[in-house]
């Protein structure tokens, strides 16, 4: 069953009128974090939808102000009819126009929508902990040095998106396809109460090659969890305002 969360801060008229934010997550006790946070104070009410657990996707995103997929331990190569499913409904914002983000493995799922390939490190990395990242387009910063990972697999660029930061270990880390579909590598929405979770609960993922321990994630919180918080808070405002209702972005469907 979908869960709605609104608002609950001081009353504000203008903000309860604001179209909810579509949400889609694959486990049952994640949830959207600072992004969640960021996208409330703006007045949206987050419609949460898990398609493995036997949420519906709406046919259309007509009364909602955008759509977002997070990420999940599973691979967008899964062969899991809900994966799949996932993958092809990305098709509605794109086509309807909305604002669309991908979040780790939600970006895995909008590149391979688009015709681009998910892949696994090389040499079989996980890239977990904080890592630099290298912009390649500044009207989304200011940009933090460093940004968040949690990641196995990574993924190529299709014909007309475009890369708007790279990273040392996956060098795709963020890209934009049209004006108003995006896909982030990296994790905007963490905290530092969900980075103690995470660690606890993927402990042992941790001594995969690649992998920085569980005191690192934390320290390197205390130095650039304030900064990507910042980045994050002006990447949603900018994301929120990129719908583009005159003509929809392009829809590569993705190779069968």
């Amino acid at each position: 069953m979908s869960e709605l969360l609104s608002f609950t801060g001081p009353a504000n008229p203008a903000q309860h009128a604001r179209e909810p934010v579509l949400v889609v997550m694959h486990r049952r006790e994640s949830q959207p974090g600072a992004v969640g946070q960021l996208l409330r104070a703006h007045g949206h009410a987050l419609d949460i939808r898990r398609p493995r657990f036997g949420d519906p996707l709406p046919a259309s995103l007509d009364g909602y102000a955008g759509a977002m997929v997070f990420g999940g331990p599973m691979s967008a190569n899964d062969p899991d009819d809900y994966i799949r499913r996932e993958i092809d409904w990305i098709g509605v914002p794109l086509s309807e126009g909305k604002p669309f983000l991908g979040i780790c493995l939600g970006a895995q799922m909008l590149a391979k929508h688009l015709g681009a390939t998910v892949t696994p490190h090389a040499a079989g990395h996980l890239e977990a902990g904080w890592e630099p990242i290298h912009p390649h387009d500044q009207t989304l910063g200011p940009w933090p040095s460093h940004v968040y990972h949690w990641h196995f697999e990574g993924f190529s660029l299709c014909r007309d998106s475009v890369r708007l930061a790279a990273g040392e270990v996956f060098e795709n880390q963020a890209f934009r396809h049209g004006s108003n579909a995006f896909g982030l590598q990296f994790h905007p929405e963490i905290t530092l109460a969900m980075i103690h979770g995470w660690t606890v609960r993927g402990a042992a993922k941790l001594a995969h090659p690649g992998a920085q321990n569980a005191k690192g994630h934390i320290e390197s919180h205390a130095l650039h969890g304030e900064k990507l918080r910042a980045w994050t808070a002006h990447f949603i405002d900018t994301w929120l305002k990129s719908a583009d209702r005159r003509e929809a972005a392009p829809d590569l469907q993705r190779a069968a």
